[in-house]
């Protein structure tokens, strides 16, 4: 049989349809949520490079796997033909650089890029513009406030973020879409103003772990597809961390660690992150000394313009000597460690742990808090965090579950299937 060709003018009408129904959408829930870096002629630009996208895959059988989606791009990754401000006032010239290779490698997988999302201040803690798509009263969290705010309110399929402490998982939670920050240096930080480059990570938000899993599969170094056999063995992290969670946040934990014991699963809870203040102060150390690194030249230039927060993180950084960030680093590299011991020992392959400490809280000043993300972040342990409920006042809940380091594309298909159980057990 004949194979059917497709024009370019009918793929090409495909997707001005589907950006027509963007602009609508656009129009209805942007003004509220404030997601999106405000972009002059954003639609005729998109309708542009879809035509070119149209023409060059016309063949369906040629396209690239992420033919056509729509991806909003935190405002510190450098993306050709935007400016890059970073969230913050200095001039835009002071800032610029080359096309980041995770927006890159997207392009080459078919994306659309709708636009720069709203980010912190060089992705601390001063908020921007962008309010919660499920209340406006609260916060998105951030630093990728931007990101998760735009998926959850259905205005792109995918949006990528980074995580220093917990600029990915939480605002996933706050927000209630599917957050994935990866094992350190998995997918490539290069052309990503950064913030503490021994704790940065890009990552990604999407509306299922499907979708995070196959964007994720264009953007992971040495990506390698599993196949799982078995249920992960899971474990909750006992100790000084789950001291910072509300009593409302724990209740829910139990809650859907229950969920998967229906479901099947063995779940169980293991002492884990002793000494976390500890950990927490290291954090603290290797982000202040690594931000002073990164900001010293433009810190030198304009400090004026700095928010008070970061420039004290900046100040205390450049009074943090060389040897001093060494060790810090050496003991997060021993948290890793560590907690890979863990799991070793106690036969488990994730651990389930609370996304943030409590909902969204009000207020647009502050972000909330990063605390629940802080040591897998630190020992650069790969995490996905799942929407698991909702308060009694609508906003969402979340779970992440955290697999050893260099695990990805295990905790992805894993993550998929326990999407799917929860979902079967509401």
């Amino acid at each position: 049989m004949a194979k059917v060709k497709v024009s370019p003018q009918a793929v090409n009408a495909q997707l001005s349809t589907r950006l027509d129904d963007f602009e609508q959408l656009f129009a209805s829930r942007e003004p509220r949520v404030h997601a999106f870096v405000s972009e002059d002629n954003r639609f005729k630009r998109l309708h542009n490079e879809a035509r070119r996208l149209a023409n060059k895959y016309a063949n369906p059988e040629k396209r690239p796997p992420l033919f056509g989606m729509l991806v909003g791009v935190k405002d510190i990754f450098h993306v050709d033909g935007f400016e890059t401000r970073a969230g913050s006032h200095l001039p835009p010239r002071a800032l610029q650089g080359k096309q980041a290779a995770a927006v890159s490698a997207l392009k080459r997988a078919g994306v659309l890029v709708a636009g720069k999302t709203v980010t912190t201040e060089f992705a601390y803690f001063t908020p921007g513009p962008t309010r919660n798509p499920h209340n406006p009263d609260h916060t998105p969290g951030g630093s990728s406030s931007g990101s998760a705010a735009a998926v959850a309110a259905g205005l792109v399929d995918v949006a990528l973020g980074t995580q220093t402490i917990g600029s990915v998982i939480r605002p996933a939670s706050f927000c209630g879409v599917v957050g994935f920050k990866p094992s350190h240096g998995r997918i490539s930080a290069e052309g990503v103003i950064p913030l503490a480059r021994s704790l940065d990570h890009v990552g990604l938000f999407a509306q299922n772990v499907e979708l995070v899993h196959d964007t994720a599969s264009a953007l992971l170094n040495e990506y390698q597809p599993v196949t799982l056999a078995q249920k992960p063995i899971i474990a909750i992290p006992d100790g000084e961390y789950l001291v910072h969670a509300s009593k409302n946040m724990l209740e829910h934990l139990d809650s859907v660690a229950e969920r998967l014991r229906q479901a099947g699963y063995h779940v169980k809870r293991v002492r884990a992150l002793n000494e976390f203040d500890a950990i927490v102060q290291r954090h603290r150390h290797i982000l202040a000394a690594e931000a002073a690194q990164t900001h010293a030249g433009w810190f030198a230039r304009y400090s004026h313009l700095y928010s008070p927060k970061l420039a004290e993180l900046v100040r205390e950084g450049l009074a943090i000597r060389a040897s001093e960030l060494e060790d810090a680093l050496e003991a997060a590299r021993g948290l890793r460690h560590d907690l890979g011991a863990l799991m070793n020992i106690h036969g488990f392959q994730l651990w389930l742990a609370p996304s943030a400490v409590d909902v969204a809280p009000a207020g647009l000043a502050s972000t909330g808090d990063p605390i629940m993300n802080l040591p897998w972040t630190q020992a650069g342990m790969p995490a996905l965090g799942l929407p698991t409920g909702w308060n009694a006042a609508g906003l969402p809940l979340g779970m992440q579950l955290i697999a050893a380091y260099g695990q990805d594309e295990q905790l992805l298909a894993w993550g998929e299937d326990i999407e799917a159980a929860l979902a079967e057990s509401k």
